[in-house]
């Protein structure tokens, strides 16, 4: 990518810091992960990276029909955009199972369903149903090696598929399938990440295998993210769910080489100081871009060379340069982030830019934890 392609013709009018999705090339990435696939139908993808109904309501546009959340505004978020499929991936524990009921409640059309990884939390969402008077559908947590969430491949897991494929305990929940996700296999080398997560995944699929031959309900199964969708792409019987490639990162760009994903979130911060001889300092704190990384892992500067990170804080990010007399106060610099994810969650609107022109913005609507219900 060439550093004229992030100069945005009307930059000035933009405000700093901000975020820019690049609508092109999110259309690029939407047409890339339907490409690996090999069909729009196979994907669930994540809606948690970006928030927004408009990047929703493009894929649906390009014929993806099923999403996942990871919060029920994202849920809700997806259903106003006009998804009709929503697996929110977690558990939900505390007021999110009525929270859940009135989402149903509100879109009946919609379908939506949570993870379940034990009986407890089973018991307590059936109770809320129960007294409810409808049914919550249900995909099994599987913790293949991740160790984060989900029940683990043993005996007790066809139990446990057993009581609620049968709503023999849990009369109120419908078991419709496993969702198995295994984020913690990044190997930058395709090869060595493809063997250790279909050793993973061995299993699992044995585990499938145990569950049609005694004849019950054979499950949907929704598998990995963006650091395994190469390799559950090429599995025959599962729907691959990546999330993070529709806007892409520094980071996944580095460490999944194999991917041709492109950059659409892109960093617009201005020069607000030169305090010393060698340091120019940004408006692009620890408010504006993801920090949970060691400073030089946080963004990459596509119009600036021969830099070095000196300190951040809340507003302030403050390198060293080499060129610094070439550079002026008020001076635009754009940058990707290391990841996107987090970053786009420290903003309420993002500039969408269209042909180098910012052409309107998009509200992150889903960034709070409530939109309605």
């Amino acid at each position: 990518m060439s550093n004229t392609f992030f100069t945005i013709k009307n930059e000035q009018a933009l405000d700093s810091p901000s975020l820019l999705i690049l609508k092109e090339k999110v259309q690029h990435n939407i047409a890339e992960m339907i490409r690996i696939a090999g069909a729009a139908d196979r994907l669930v993808p994540h809606v948690k990276t970006y928030k927004m109904t408009e990047i929703v309501q493009m894929q649906l546009a390009a014929g993806i029909s099923k999403f996942k959340a990871a919060t029920i505004a994202e849920a809700e978020m997806v259903a106003i955009a006009g998804g009709k499929f929503v697996l929110i991936a977690h558990q939900l524990v505390g007021n999110k199972g009525e929270r859940l009921a009135k989402l149903q409640a509100k879109f009946p059309q919609v379908y939506f369903a949570s993870l379940i990884d034990c009986e407890e939390a089973a018991a307590q969402l059936n109770q809320v149903f129960l007294s409810s008077g409808v049914f919550a559908h249900v995909f099994i947590d599987v913790n293949n090696a991740m160790n984060r969430s989900g029940h683990d491949v043993s005996d007790s897991f066809i139990h446990f598929y057993t009581l609620l494929a049968t709503q023999k305990k849990f009369a109120n929940l419908c078991c419709d399938g496993l969702h198995v996700y295994d984020g913690n296999f990044r190997q930058s080398d395709f090869a060595e990440r493809k063997k250790v997560i279909d050793d993973a995944f061995v299993p699992v699929q044995k585990m499938i295998e145990t569950i049609t031959k005694r004849g019950l309900p054979k499950p949907m199964v929704i598998c990995g993210g963006t650091p395994a969708f190469t390799v559950h792409a090429l599995r025959e019987g599962v729907y691959c769910s990546p999330g993070t490639c529709l806007i892409s990162d520094w980071g996944y760009s580095e460490s999944l080489p194999e991917q041709s994903f492109e950059w659409a979130g892109i960093l617009l911060t201005r020069v607000i100081s030169k305090p010393k001889f060698g340091y120019i300092t940004l408006d692009l704190g620890h408010k504006a871009v993801a920090a949970e990384n060691q400073i030089e892992k946080r963004v990459k500067f596509l119009n600036l060379e021969n830099y070095k990170f000196i300190a951040q804080s809340e507003e302030h990010l403050v390198l060293e340069v080499e060129d610094w007399d070439s550079i002026s106060i008020g001076q635009i610099l754009y940058g990707v982030p290391y990841h996107i994810c987090p970053t786009i969650n420290l903003y309420n609107e993002v500039y969408v830019v269209e042909n180098q022109k910012i052409i309107g913005t998009w509200q992150v609507i889903a960034r709070n934890r409530k939109i309605t219900i």
